[in-house]
């Protein structure tokens, strides 16, 4: 409690002197006018049938730029601790699937060579790379190490569970086969402040290093269990000077032989949010890119957990929209009874849109019953899939509204075996073909009924503007909304046709008003005929 209000009242006081986030960082690689957009490019089980997923990201490139995103965010390319490892179990960030480990060169997603033509690839055809940075955790290490350890309470790290004694802990990290190529940095028991397995007893648990020189869990972190430093596998210390180092060194190294244009922040309420700063300060002074893309994972659907990070980051990073996800979530399984106007209520987007990376799902919030998760097994809590019977309802809100930052998940685009349904792709591809050409310009919002919201788009010198009208409510599919709402008096007279179920016209008065219609539970864009 008393770290809570320390760190509010550090926060509190703060003023950026910097524009918000989404208005200083590069977001397409041109100064193109068009609307940018992101995609995450994987699904925590994703896997191609005959392609590496390298080579399949390449293939894909052509068509992803046609449809409009700029930015591709792909999963953590460094060698992992096991063949299968998403990379979130980080064994060497230097390693991009080029030298041999276990037995095996490539990463689960491919090799360096593969990774490198794919992102050459995203550069010739206008779209920015952004890598997913692990910094807060190491798994796989080559050898375990002795040393002193007390067992942390896991209700509440700020507890011991027991008095120290010595352990064996994976904490080597020696890189044999890379043999010092790109860093000579070898990880030891000096640069962790915990592990999660003891080999001398074959016990699980969390264990604090309390070797001399090691300062314990860091009290820049989440408050959450006490002390949110400890996350999963082996904890890295990054008050210790070789580490920071080390990691500042990795971020420019990985931006230039990426070509990458910024980072997606793995995990970061379980890490030092001072060094993060620093670090990303730092990684853009080095690569003399003012401009380098920042997004945040902070995992909380309660806005006011959110607000001290946003403002403690200055406007260095932009965050996900979490507590709009949750509400997203809400709204699917509440159905009806969630009130459609209250949808962006103490959300990030709502709050400060400059900071906010809005999405719908992503590799966390899928069902993890459905998956074989191995050692993500705790990140069962983050399961808050939004059902598809408000998918679409919720990608309109963020595609094609003026506030905020989209990302479109894999997951919701291409086959696979995570929740994937082929109405909502076909409807989410129309979405992103109407952010491409219709949704520009100012915008006017029609929030008066719970069960049924709209909003106006209306356009710019180069795009038509439309006319959005979404639905949550249950029954008859042939009931029908209706919600009169204004295109501007430069559309009267005109009419208006829709995208979604390319039937019914809207006729538009003198004034510029009309009458715009969906039926139960559905969404319909409009656009000028």
């Amino acid at each position: 409690m008393f770290d809570d209000f320390r760190f509010w009242l550090e926060t509190v006081f703060i003023k950026r002197t910097v524009p918000p986030p989404l208005e200083r960082m590069q977001l397409r690689p041109d100064d193109s006018p068009a609307n940018p957009l992101m995609i995450q490019f994987f699904t925590w089980d994703c896997l191609h049938e005959s392609l590496s997923w390298w080579k399949h990201l390449e293939e894909e490139i052509p068509n992803l730029a046609e449809q409009g995103y700029t930015q591709i965010w792909l999963p953590p390319p460094n060698k992992a601790a096991e063949l299968d490892g998403r990379g979130y179990d980080a064994y060497d960030l230097w390693d991009l699937g080029e030298f041999e480990h276990k037995g095996h060169i490539r990463t689960r997603w491919g090799t360096r060579e593969e990774l490198l033509s794919a992102c050459s690839a995203a550069r010739r055809h206008g779209i920015d790379i952004l890598i997913d940075a692990v910094l807060n955790h190491k798994l796989g290490a080559d050898r375990h190490e002795t040393f002193m350890a007390v067992p942390s309470n896991p209700d509440n790290r700020l507890k011991d569970d027991g008095p120290p004694r010595l352990i064996d802990g994976w904490t080597a990290f020696d890189y044999p086969t890379r043999n010092g190529k790109y860093s000579s940095f070898r990880w030891t028991k000096d640069h962790f402040s915990g592990v999660d397995w003891d080999q001398k007893t074959q016990t699980k648990a969390i264990y604090r290093i309390v070797e001399p020189g090691h300062k314990g869990w860091s009290r820049n972190v989440d408050t959450e269990l006490g002390n949110y430093d400890f996350l999963l596998g082996v904890d890295i210390d990054h008050s210790h000077p070789a580490v920071q180092e080390d990691l500042l060194k990795w971020g420019n190294w990985i931006l230039g032989t990426t070509g990458a244009a910024g980072f997606r922040l793995d995990a970061i309420k379980h890490f030092d949010r001072k060094f993060l700063l620093s670090w990303i300060q730092h990684v853009r002074k080095r690569t003399g890119n003012d401009k380098m893309f920042c997004v945040a994972e902070y995992w909380s659907a309660d806005l006011d957990k959110v607000i001290p990070y946003l403002r403690f980051f200055r406007g260095e990073t932009s965050f996900f929209d979490v507590p709009l996800h949750h509400n997203f979530h809400l709204a699917s399984r509440q159905s009806d009874s969630f009130d459609l106007r209250q949808i962006f209520k103490k959300t990030v987007v709502g709050l400060q849109p400059g900071d906010a990376v809005t999405f719908v799902d992503n590799h966390d919030t899928v069902s993890w019953e459905l998956l074989d998760c191995h050692w993500m097994q705790d990140s069962q809590s983050l399961e808050s899939w939004v059902s598809e019977n408000f998918k679409t309802q919720a990608y309109a809100l963020i595609l094609l509204r003026a506030s905020g930052y989209p990302c479109v998940f894999y997951g919701d685009l291409y086959p696979n075996r995570e929740g994937y349904s082929e109405r909502t792709a076909k409807n989410l591809r129309i979405l992103v073909e109407a952010r491409k050409y219709y949704a520009y310009g100012p915008q006017q919002d029609y929030f008066s009924e719970k069960n049924c919201i709209g909003f106006v788009r209306k356009g710019d010198r180069s795009h038509p503007g439309c006319a959005v009208v979404l639905s949550n409510k249950s029954g008859p599919a042939t009931f029908k909304h209706e919600v009169r709402m204004n295109v501007g008096l430069a559309n009267g007279g005109s009419s208006y046709r829709s995208l979604m179920t390319q039937e019914g016209k809207v006729a538009i008065d003198a004034q510029g008003w009309g009458s715009f219609f969906c039926f139960a539970n559905s969404v319909q864009v409009w656009v000028k005929v």
